[in-house]
């Protein structure tokens, strides 16, 4: 497929017009013309980068690209280094970063809510359609204690739970891939059981014992591994891309 179909399949599955970014989403650095071979992965670190050049790829779809706001706009170092890489073996750099989160079956909160048995109901932002934190319900009511054990099974990794003083059992759950823990208070304020997201900050601890809401945080690469794994598959079995995921492992 050429590069600009390619790009418009993306765009018309995620539809990056809908939501208002950090970064841009789509293609970031330019490569083949043709696409064949595909990488998908997180985040675009040199690592990846030399794994898409030995597998031979054109192409890497990442959720973590480049060019994020207020960042330096000087190509230099690090970044310097991964463009150059990109361009001298002719691979084009996609990046889908809140398109990603958002999607309804491909995105990362919806892959994440699969893995853990969550049915989604709704946005947690009720009053935004594209918002980028779900709330749900789980099948059966959940000690504290058994879904902290649940969500460190299915992600392959220690999730920190913030217990709620109350220990309440949880029913409802709201949750945000990645760096998402300021939405706590609202999942809160709604009063939904317990929140989960990848990263913690120090005040988490402090909503989470003061507004009674059970906290998970369980990884931001964990909690994100996801979308970029289904747009592997969603690629290979619905339009006959040779398409791969490749899981970088990172403990944060």
């Amino acid at each position: 497929m050429q590069r600009k179909q390619f790009q418009q399949l993306l765009n018309d599955v995620l539809k990056p017009e809908r939501i208002k970014d950090y970064c841009p989403n789509g293609l970031q650095v330019q490569g083949s013309e043709v696409i064949n071979k595909i990488v998908t992965g997180v985040t675009a670190s040199q690592e990846l980068i030399d794994i898409a050049i030995e597998k031979g790829a054109d192409t890497l779809l990442v959720h973590h690209g480049y060019f994020w706001k207020n960042e330096s706009y000087n190509i230099t170092g690090i970044k310097h280094k991964r463009i150059k890489a990109l361009l001298m073996n002719d691979i084009n750099l996609f990046a889908y970063h809140l398109p990603l989160d958002i999607h309804e079956s491909l995105g990362n909160n919806a892959q994440l809510a699969k893995l853990l048995g969550i049915k989604v109901t709704g946005p947690l932002e009720l009053d935004n359609p594209v918002s980028v934190s779900l709330q749900g319900e789980l099948a059966q009511q959940s000690s504290g204690e058994d879904f902290q054990q649940l969500i460190s099974k299915a992600l392959s990794r220690e999730a920190l739970h913030i217990a709620a003083p109350s220990n309440k059992p949880i029913k409802t759950v709201a949750w945000c891939t990645g760096g998402g823990q300021g939405y706590i208070e609202l999942a809160a304020e709604l009063g939904i059981d317990a929140f989960i997201t990848g990263e913690v900050s120090e005040q988490t601890t402090h909503i989470a014992r003061e507004m009674d809401i059970h906290f998970f945080a369980a990884g931001h690469h964990a909690t994100e591994r996801y979308g970029a794994k289904a747009l592997a598959h969603f690629l290979k079995d619905d339009h006959g891309f040779d398409a791969e995921f490749i899981d970088i492992d990172n403990p944060v």
